[in-house]
């Protein structure tokens, strides 16, 4: 089936750009291109696409508040596509979280892989089932899970170090899961799959509506327990050094599963370097990319986990976990924090498909 879109960008030249890598696709078809949101608006009642590319910059109305305002009265699959500045940055994580698809860069025709990323993300968009949320209230209680002791350091029972890896659809699922740890949950490390000046203002957005203290990590920045690190985008593998004192150790080299930083190197890091004593979940996300490292952290002795197909944004990631037997438990999205932090008191072998 072809899926209809319509392209919003107040830039004649960028839309007809926009339009023409979608219609080279043989399965996209550009139903119509707007300039503003009230031209999309009505392009969307006459026409009903599958799915729409928005900008964030726009005359009148911008992007970010007319999705919002969509996702309240219309929902429907959203393509983000933004110039990577820093105001775009915190702009298209904030539309992530009001319910768009995912946030892609404005497109150069010399960049091929970026061209067929964006075909790919519309066609996802489009086979992809809306999960729209209301947003957290800044400020709302969390449901935490009690993991502390008086030292301020991971209980016993739970495990020393918990790594998460995301992608599509991930920063929905990242708030829910990391605003229900504790301050003083075990150092945790987290790849989500986002461009370089992304991560930066995530991690702020993460800090803000958290318990633990959310960073992007920094190369020998140590782990500590209240802490969360967000592998920093494009820069490079976030992995583990070090033996008296763990750090968080940023690797430049190549794309690994298509991703840097990728999750299966994050994976792989943390089981060398904590074996059984780790929990790990991997949640929704287009691709394969986690499912090897997961495995890898399973057959040393950690928990590890992947969020199922009812609750997530697009089952790819974990599917691949689950079909290689590398996830322990399967899981729905809002029993996933509970999972991890109880994951040394009893592992389980049955899984749950």
């Amino acid at each position: 089936m072809t899926v209809r879109t319509i392209v919003v960008d107040d830039s004649p030249s960028m839309q007809k750009l926009i339009a023409a890598v979608l219609e080279n696709d043989p399965d996209i078809s550009v139903v119509g291109t707007a300039a503003n949101p009230e031209e999309a608006r009505q392009m969307i009642k006459a026409l009903n696409p599958d799915v729409i590319t928005l900008d964030i910059e726009m005359p009148g109305m911008n992007g970010l508040d007319f999705l919002e305002r969509l996702m309240r009265l219309r929902p429907m699959p959203v393509v983000m596509i933004s110039s990577w500045t820093r105001k775009g940055a915190d702009a298209t994580v904030a539309a992530l979280e009001f319910g768009a698809f995912s946030c892609l860069p404005k497109p150069r025709m010399d960049d091929e892989a970026a061209l067929k990323e964006m075909c790919d993300n519309v066609k996802a968009a489009a086979a992809a089932k809306a999960i729209i949320k209301a947003r957290k209230a800044v400020g709302a209680p969390a449901a935490q899970v009690p993991v502390s002791n008086p030292g301020g350091g991971a209980s016993r029972s739970g495990p020393d170090v918990v790594a998460i890896g995301a992608s599509t659809g991930g920063v929905e699922a990242l708030t829910e899961v990391l605003t229900g740890f504790p301050a003083d949950c075990p150092p945790t490390l987290v790849t989500q799959h986002m461009p370089e000046h992304f991560t930066r203002s995530f991690a702020e957005r993460l800090n803000r509506l958290c318990s633990p203290n959310v960073f992007e990590a920094v190369d020998g920045m140590p782990l500590r327990a209240g802490h969360v690190y967000i592998a920093p985008g494009a820069v490079g593998h976030l992995t583990v050094a070090g033996r008296m004192e763990r750090v968080c150790r940023i690797v430049a080299g190549e794309l690994r599963s298509g991703h840097r930083p990728s999750v299966d190197v994050m994976f792989e890091s943390v089981a060398a370097a904590y074996g059984g004593k780790c929990a790990a979940a991997l949640l929704t996300g287009m691709g394969s990319d986690g499912a090897e490292g997961l495995l890898a952290l399973r057959n040393a002795g950690a928990h590890t986990v992947a969020q199922d197909r009812a609750t997530s944004l697009v089952y790819g990631m974990p599917a691949a976990a689950a079909k290689i037997g590398a996830a322990i438990q399967i899981l729905p999205l809002k029993e996933i924090a509970n999972a991890l932090f109880g994951a040394r008191m009893e592992v389980k072998q049955n899984v749950c498909a």
